[in-house]
């Protein structure tokens, strides 16, 4: 079975929207504008790269990954990784062509017998609706947080408000950077 990995940069209230700069979020761009950079706390994402063997998103981070992701240095072994996109409404004509193989998933079904497939682990980057869907779903197995000292108030969270029994999380990693962000490595405890 494949390990399903949920990576987010998150305040400190359970924002993830708009952490680059993505338009349509009064404080988009939070990770670099309120917070001094300091590379260590992105350490996480290169090894992220090194561990995973695929992607998995939403249409929507999909979207907004795919024109810019392909041509990013920081982002080069993603080129060559398998990408699944869980959507009901893409195309594959509206697949970019510079980005590797790139398979639609119509359900959570379908991400569940992915699961079960042989691989290695699965990353799942942005994408709130899936993560909400799939953490609904119990197919999340690790959360990889970059948890940022910021209260952001408004927006889009990475964890669903659903009405459910408790879910215990174990931490088997953490650290704190010089700026104030933390990495939280938390594996779903079943």
């Amino acid at each position: 079975m494949r390990t399903l990995i949920s990576t987010a940069f998150i305040s400190l209230d359970g924002v993830v929207e708009g952490p680059g700069g993505e338009p349509g979020y009064r404080n988009s761009g939070w990770t670099f504008k309120d917070v001094e950079f300091v590379p260590e706390a992105y350490a996480v994402k290169g090894r992220e790269q090194e561990e995973s063997t695929a992607v998995l998103m939403g249409r929507a981070s999909y979207e907004a990954f795919s024109p810019v992701w392909p041509d990013m240095a920081e982002f080069a072994r993603y080129r060559t990784m398998p990408k699944y996109v869980v959507s009901t409404t893409l195309t594959d004509d509206k697949l970019v062509p510079n980005w590797g193989e790139t398979t639609i998933l119509r359900s959570l079904d379908e991400v569940a017998a992915l699961k079960e497939g042989d691989g290695g682990p699965v990353i799942v980057h942005g994408s709130v609706a899936l993560n909400h869907a799939l953490a609904d779903a119990g197919l999340i197995d690790r959360y990889h947080l970059l948890v940022f000292p910021l209260l952001l108030g408004a927006g889009q969270r990475l964890f669903p408000a659903t009405d459910k029994d408790t879910q215990k999380l174990k931490l088997v990693e953490h650290a704190v950077c010089a700026n104030g962000v933390q990495l939280n490595v938390l594996d779903v405890v079943r």
